[in-house]
């Protein structure tokens, strides 16, 4: 059946309009009056003239549609399938679609963030709802032309049919659905007051899965001819007349502050404009007793380079002549291990889950398995350094870049400059990456400080050295996982995390094997750092599946257990709970196992294949990997990762292939190859020649199979970056007969089992 909502409710989670209230118009039609048939499609639908619609939709007189896309495009399609939700339910064709990156919005848009792999999520209900009242609106303004009732018309295409055949383009009716919306509005905020009867306001009609032409099918980039030929995109491409270009020296280490700085050679170089400091707003910022969380900035005074283009600024950079002095302690990798060795041996930790009683399972245990695993720091490395332009006057504040939080930028820049909300305006680039990176936007905070300043338009721009040095890291973590078995059964699990600035978060402990295991602990423990850490695509999971799927494994093999059915029994225990906070569905990770094992041919013999397989939830969504392995010399190599997804209904399946690939290979790039140390605070990597990352000729195919079902979406930009990992270990220790209880691999190929 069709989904019926109340048109009022589609300004929910991202359609606010404040104009509601007093009258004003949700939808106001002024938009084209002539639509015809024999119009012949532009080349270029970008470049015509198009009349506003409503928040996210503008229509031309020829009957093009421009949709915007309200959150961050950092390479996860967004920007192609939030505008494919909207068209979808508009019912317009679309090749006459063209899309355009929506600037912060925050009266007539909410989550504009790209994080968590919750856009799609969020989005499916509301910018759908969005696209139909329009459309109903259509329909209404045509069936009063008619004279005939609003349920005796259809509407598709773009055309409007009644029930003897009769047909209107949207184009016809523009003018009678303006007067018919304004109406509406007047009505509904009649509604908003309580002096007007809710069933005044006509129903919105979704359609049903199986009517959909646009979502489910194949759509490509909508920026892919942009990037292909080198178009403007990206933050680096901006420009405006008269810019200027600021690169910012920064600490070397991690608790070093700025004492004094020459930069009397710097100024004396082609191009350079002038040297500043800043760093005492910022200072201020951090000092207050509530700071937005996405503000990572470190409490020193910074030098400033401003100069003509980017190349001076950064040989200029390189010029000056700064004096560093210890504010805190230095800290190195060296003593960061013993301290979280320390606090996995101590008793001092929180509790984010307990069921049942651990410790009297562990004394009744006919076995206990006890294991700890090891990750390192990892830099971010997007393929596009941190920039920002900012642009700061008496009269407003304009900030034009790559930010995964806008809102929550601006709302920063405003604070930290001692401005008004209503004076920023804030356009968002497409981004080369973010990975959690550009979730902070200390990047922001730099140019805008640098612009109020000097009170010129200028780009802050940092190199790579910048980014790998100075930046937001995933935070090292250890984990110790200790089982009890009795009578062949798994009867406790405790889990115990030591983690570097902070520790998972609240929903984490409630994913699966919790609810599985009668005797279910999770404690967490963390030491606080200079070193600036923050979430890293799939924050915590990233490393934890690793770690937990890497365990059970071995638990299966102690315990002379199939993996998979051992997993299976495990999920069986789990459907039918009623313990609402577990997170995972028991049959939809059941379902993937299984599809795994069955699309990879796990448990049949190939000569000189080894596979590991693991199930993972996180992000919303299920997810199961098969690594197969070959050894080529003495080195296991990563041939093949099956991968069986259950996100609900796909948007567009190929750039869900992209997000599902793209997370594999980067999940197990990073576990083969990623580490990342530091010495006496200073980073130990500065760039790609001393930071390895998987190369082409490493990484392997990615073969997809989803679960089909009509469940709302689910996010795709992080959930198979977990399990792959762990699907590699358990591969490469069928392959080598070693288990691996430290990342990266490739320098852990002999790590024996660390002992609680």
């Amino acid at each position: 059946m069709s989904t019926i909502i109340p048109s009022k409710f589609s300004r929910r989670s991202f359609l606010r309009t404040s104009s509601l209230a007093s009258g004003g118009m949700l939808i106001g039609f002024n938009l084209f009056t002539a639509c015809k048939d024999n119009v012949k499609m532009p080349v270029d639908i970008a470049s015509l003239n198009y009349n506003d619609f409503n928040a996210f939709i503008k229509i031309s007189n020829e009957g093009m549609v421009t949709i915007f896309s309200p959150n961050p495009e950092i390479g996860q399609g967004v920007k192609t399938a939030m505008p494919m939700l909207i068209a979808e339910e508009l019912d317009v064709p679309w090749e006459h679609v063209n899309v355009v990156q929506g600037a912060l919005d925050t009266k007539n848009f909410t989550r504009q963030v790209a994080g968590g792999s919750q856009s799609i999520r969020f989005g499916w209900d509301a910018l759908r709802e969005t696209g139909a009242s329009a459309r109903q609106i259509l329909v209404n303004a045509a069936a009063a032309r008619w004279g005939v009732d609003p349920s005796e018309c259809t509407a598709k295409q773009g055309v409007i049919t009644n029930s003897k055949g009769e047909t209107l383009t949207y184009g016809d009716v523009a003018n009678e659905a303006a007067i018919l919306e304004s109406e509406r509005a007047a009505s509904y905020a009649e509604i908003v007051e309580g002096d007007a009867n809710e069933e005044a306001i006509e129903k919105i009609v979704l359609k049903d899965p199986e009517d959909f032409t646009i979502i489910g099918t194949d759509r490509g980039n909508v920026d892919i001819d942009k990037i292909i030929t080198g178009k403007p995109l990206f933050g680096l491409d901006y420009k405006v007349d008269g810019m200027l270009y600021a690169t910012v020296l920064r600490p070397p280490a991690f608790g070093q502050v700025l004492e004094s700085f020459d930069a009397t050679d710097a100024k004396a170089m082609p191009g350079v404009v002038d040297v500043i400091k800043i760093g005492d707003k910022a200072k201020k910022l951090l000092s207050g007793e509530q700071v937005n969380w996405t503000a990572k900035l470190a409490p020193t005074e910074k030098v400033v380079v401003i100069a003509e283009n980017t190349w001076s600024a950064i040989k200029a950079k390189k010029a000056i002549k700064a004096v560093w002095s210890n504010g805190t302690p230095l800290e190195s990798t060296a003593a960061h291990d013993k301290i979280l060795t320390g606090l996995l041996d101590g008793k001092e930790f929180r509790t984010l889950r307990k069921d049942g009683d651990v410790t009297k399972a562990f004394a009744a245990a006919d076995i206990i398995l006890e294991r700890t695993y090891e990750s390192p720091f990892l830099p971010h490395n997007t393929m596009e350094p941190m920039n920002f332009f900012a642009d700061v006057t008496d009269e407003k504040i304009h900030l034009v870049g790559p930010v995964q939080t806008p809102a929550d930028a601006a709302s920063t820049v405003v604070e930290l400059l001692g401005r008004d909300m209503e004076e920023v305006h804030l356009e968002m680039t497409r981004m080369g990456g973010g990975f959690g990176r550009r979730l902070y936007g200390d990047f922001v905070y730099e140019a805008a400080e640098i612009s109020d300043a000097i009170r010129k338009p200028v780009k802050m721009v940092s190199t790579r050295e910048d980014d790998m040095t100075t930046g937001v890291y995933r935070p090292a973590i250890k984990y110790r996982i200790k089982a009890s078995v009795k009578d062949g059964e798994i009867t406790g699990y405790q889990l115990k995390e030591a983690a570097v600035n902070g520790n998972m978060y609240g929903l984490i402990p409630n994913f699966f094997p919790a609810g599985a295991i009668e005797n279910y602990q999770v404690d967490v423990a963390s030491y606080d750092s200079n070193i600036s850490t923050g979430a890293w695509r799939a924050p915590y999971t990233n490393f934890l599946s690793y770690a937990e799927q890497s365990f059970l494994d071995e638990l299966a093999e102690l315990t002379e257990k199939d993996p998979v059915k051992m997993r299976m029994d495990l999920l069986e225990k789990v459907k039918g709970t009623t313990d609402d906070r577990i997170q995972y569905s028991a049959e939809r990770l059941q379902d993937v196992l299984q599809l795994a094992v069955e699309k990879s041919g796990y448990g049949t013999d190939k000569e000189g294949v080894f596979q590991g397989i693991c199930a993972y939830y996180c992000h919303n969504t299920h997810v199961a990997e098969a690594a197969d392995v070959v050894m080529e010399g003495n080195a296991p190599v990563v041939k093949r990762i099956t991968v069986a997804v259950d996100c609900g209904i796909v948007v567009n399946p190929l750039g869900a292939l992209n997000q599902i690939e793209g997370g594999a290979i980067d999940g197990v790039g990073h576990a083969m190859y990623g580490d990342f140390s530091f010495k006496d605070g200073e980073p130990q990597s500065k760039n790609f020649d001393g930071y390895r990352l998987i190369r082409m000729n490493e990484t392997p195919v990615v073969e997809t199979h989803f679960i089909k079902n009509t469940l709302s979406p689910t996010g795709l930009g992080e959930p198979t970056l977990p399990p792959a990992g762990a699907a590699v270990a358990i591969a490469i220790k069928k392959a080598t007969g070693n288990r691996l209880y430290k990342q990266p691999f490739v320098s852990n190929m002999n790590a024996q089992p660390i002992l609680g």
